[in-house]
């Protein structure tokens, strides 16, 4: 081990550029933020030592403008095992497991490269779940894309797609659900969030806590290139008109290499030699070493020199810097490096140690015998600037609420046809055919046959139902009351199935900070995402901010993204969306529609005004009451909760899928009827219009009046509306009048090529 006392002290590197105003302008910092540097160490910093504080103070890695806002959220509760601050979050699910998840946000990378920005997005929130000794089980995503007619939209949504199932397909982790969403705002922006998630022994979570004076520092994994460098400073900036950004800040991936390297990990955190494990994801070696280094109240120091490189040349900064893949940092228990290197060598990946554990609280970094840097810890952690952002009330946000003219359109076949067709509501078999959702088999319910993915737990009768959701369009027009929607739509989707939801992750999508209605928008939408998640009693167990998501003036709708975590005691009880073959159709929860701010007013009158729906808590949580105990009492046979298009949309959608409950059958026929409405803008209302807590639900005949009773007594609306079979969509009003009547041939072919149509992909082949 090194003697800290013979450290050198800091020096310049020969060849390393300057340290001047303009180095610290192209590295983000400002002048008061580069004062605070000099200030930190009492000096100027080193070349190499002004790249680790521009990449440690970035947004992406310091939260320096949401640090404050994100405490509101809840984050404890008896279910959480592992709140926020760690590589991931853990909840507990009974029988020893917990479940490990997190969500983060790939937008830059993937609108520079496409496939490699959105496959470096699944490697990287792998490797946060297994770094935990979780064994990942499941990824989804939740995708967001410019107009489908903007030149650039396909070759984005060709990449991005691909990338996941590259990535994905080759590492062996189902993805099994999601969402793709397409919007004129992300024209210059395509937002990426990707989730993983894992099963892990509730004893053996492990963490990236660096301990133990004088244990060693061993670097893990795939050889450092030249890729990524600068990827979290590129990430915490907005694009330029015509200019997106440095390719070579985009990491380079290799799914087999990150297959090893998760085999690896699971097989050396199962004996006694590692004491903390961190994925270098954003920032590299930096931050890796940086946070565990932190947490522990340590210093931590590194022979850069040591460093496995797969390109000769390569700078202290380069090293530091580099966002290549496939890469942990480990602390070894003193004297078990040989048992890290031997665990490492039977999957034929490096296993070097690279430093050592102090405890001067400072971050040092020698290449041969010069110190190029040396910063003490809480500087690049705790002490990194935190900012009040000027927040402004955005000037047209009356606007935004006030109440658009809606005339009615009159037919409501053809109404429903549209909204079916278009590109957000279509069939998205196109994407979701080319992941693989049954590899390692623990998919219970396919992608399309459910509001949410049902996963098998191993060893057990239980299973989780996982999601993502997110609706831009109503945090847009008002982000306390869309946000709230959000986390009761999340909610209501792992409902459903049957499952009790546990616990939360987001991934927080906005535009510039430095705007004050950027940043009025952002404290609505997390006090508003934190309200619904204590109205619901669902802890926040990790999460990612991204912001900068604009290119020129032009900034995306601010997108808060959630995945939702439920567990289903009894795995034989999980249900579906598709109608079965018999049966009778409920409506649960009193509709509350409105026109404004729905797909509806964007799909017919080209408008986007309004207020969203609103959540009325006490409803909705009698709703996921409902749906629980009707489910884990077997009396519901399939549900689907009414959202984005409004009833029709979801009982259409419910026939579509309808025929088999467990994946996407040929569609089943059923007809319902509603309460009559005089006017025909109010019969579209309640057709089309979207509200929370609502679901349309099947029960067997003879379980109709047990449902109802079950209902009354969890202070949950519910009305026996029709019944399944025939083969027409058929919604009649309270005379027995239809005013939708579609057979349901011709309903399925509006869904199942409106995607294919509107993105130009090739359209979806037969059913079988």
């Amino acid at each position: 081990m090194t003697d800290r006392l013979r450290v050198p002290p800091v020096s310049p590197r020969p060849g390393d550029p300057q340290v001047d105003d303009a180095a610290v302008r192209e590295h983000g910092l400002t002048t008061d933020e580069f004062a605070r540097v000099c200030d930190s160490l009492g000096r100027a910093p080193t070349w190499t030592e002004l790249g680790v504080f521009s990449v440690m103070w970035s947004e992406h890695c310091s939260y320096k403008t949401s640090r404050k806002f994100l405490k509101q959220f809840p984050t404890e509760g008896p279910r959480v095992l592992q709140g926020p601050g760690e590589n991931a979050g853990v909840v507990d699910v009974g029988d020893g497991l917990g479940i490990c998840f997190k969500m983060e946000s790939h937008n830059h990378p993937s609108f520079i490269e496409p496939y490699q920005g959105a496959a470096t997005g699944v490697g990287g929130i792998l490797r946060d779940v297994f770094t935990m000794n979780a064994r990942p089980i499941a990824l989804l995503n939740s995708l967001r894309f410019g107009s489908p007619d903007h030149p650039k939209t396909r070759h984005l949504v060709d990449g991005v797609v691909a990338g996941i199932a590259g990535y994905g397909n080759c590492i062996g982790v189902p993805t099994v659900a999601g969402e793709v969403a397409f919007h004129p705002c992300y024209d210059g922006n395509n937002l990426v969030n990707a989730m993983a998630v894992g099963t892990v022994s509730a004893d053996r979570i492990f963490r990236g806590i660096a301990a133990g004076v004088g244990n060693p520092v061993l670097y893990v994994g795939a050889r450092t290139g030249r890729d990524g460098i600068h990827g979290a400073t590129m990430a915490s900036d907005s694009f330029e008109e015509g200019r997106e950004g440095p390719r070579p800040t985009v990491q380079v991936g290799d799914p087999y290499t990150e297959k090893l390297l998760l085999e690896a990990c699971m097989e050396l955190l199962q004996k006694d030699a590692v004491v903390a494990i961190q994925d270098m994801g954003a920032a590299g070696l930096t931050s890796s070493s940086v946070e565990m280094a932190g947490r522990g109240g340590t210093g931590l120091l590194l022979h850069v020199d040591r460093v496995p490189r797969r390109e000769s040349g390569m700078t202290p900064y380069e090293c530091l810097l580099s966002e290549s893949q496939e890469r942990m940092l480990i602390v070894a228990a003193r004297g078990r490096e040989d048992v890290v290197e031997e665990v490492f060598s039977k999957w034929d990946l490096e296993a070097v140690v690279v430093g050592e554990v102090t405890d001067d609280g400072l971050w040092t970094v020698v290449e041969n015998d010069r110190t190029v840097a040396s910063i003490p810890v809480g500087a690049l952690t705790d002490d990194a600037p935190v900012y009040d952002r000027p927040r402004q009330e955005p000037a047209d946000l009356a606007q935004r609420h006030e109440t658009p003219d809606l005339p009615a359109h009159g037919d409501c076949n053809e109404v429903l046809l549209r909204l079916l067709a278009s590109p957000n509501i279509a069939d998205k078999r196109w994407v979701y055919r080319q992941y693989d959702h049954m590899v390692r088999v623990g998919t219970l319910v396919k992608p399309g046959a459910a509001d949410a993915a049902v996963i098998g737990l191993p060893g057990t009768s239980k299973a989780i139902a996982v999601c993502v959701d997110g609706n831009s369009v109503h945090v847009k027009m008002d982000p306390f009351e869309g946000a709230q929607g959000v986390i009761a739509e999340a909610c209501r989707n792992v409902a459903c199935t049957g499952a009790e939801p546990l616990g939360a992750t987001d991934c927080l999508n906005f535009g510039n900070p430095e705007r004050p209605e950027v940043m009025w928008e952002f404290e609505r939408a997390v006090a508003g995402l934190a309200e619904g998640l204590r109205q619901v009693e669902v802890p926040i167990v990790s999460g990612n901010v991204s912001f900068y998501n604009e290119t020129g003036s032009q900034s995306i709708h601010p997108t808060p993204t959630v995945g939702i975590v439920g567990l289903i005691e009894d795995r034989a009880h999980a249900v579906g969306l598709g109608l079965p073959e018999s049966g009778q159709l409920v409506l649960l929860g009193s509709p509350r529609p409105v026109l404004g701010a729905t797909a509806y007013a964007r799909c017919i009158h080209d408008v986007e005004q309004g207020m969203p729906p609103r959540v009325q808590w006490d409803d909705e949580r009698a709703l996921l009451r409902t749906l629980r105990a009707g489910v884990a009492r077997g009396l519901i046979r399939a549900a689907h909760d009414v959202s984005e298009g409004g009833l029709a949309v979801a009982l259409a959608e419910m026939a579509l899928a309808g025929g088999r409950t467990r994946e996407v059958g040929s569609g089943l026929g059923c007809s319902v009827q509603l309460p009559a409405y005089p006017e025909a803008e109010a019969r579209e209302l309640l057709l089309f219009g979207e509200t929370h807590g609502c679901a349309w639900v099947v029960v067997d005949e003879e379980d109709a009046s047990d449902l109802l009773a079950l209902s009354q007594e969890l202070g949950c609306p519910a009305r026996v509306a029709g019944s399944v079979g025939g083969d027409e969509l058929c919604v009649a009003d309270a005379h027995g009048t239809p005013v939708v009547q579609l057979p349901i041939e011709r309903v399925r072919d509006a869904w199942e090529h409106g995607f294919s149509k509107a993105v130009g992909v090739p359209a979806p082949p037969p059913r079988p």
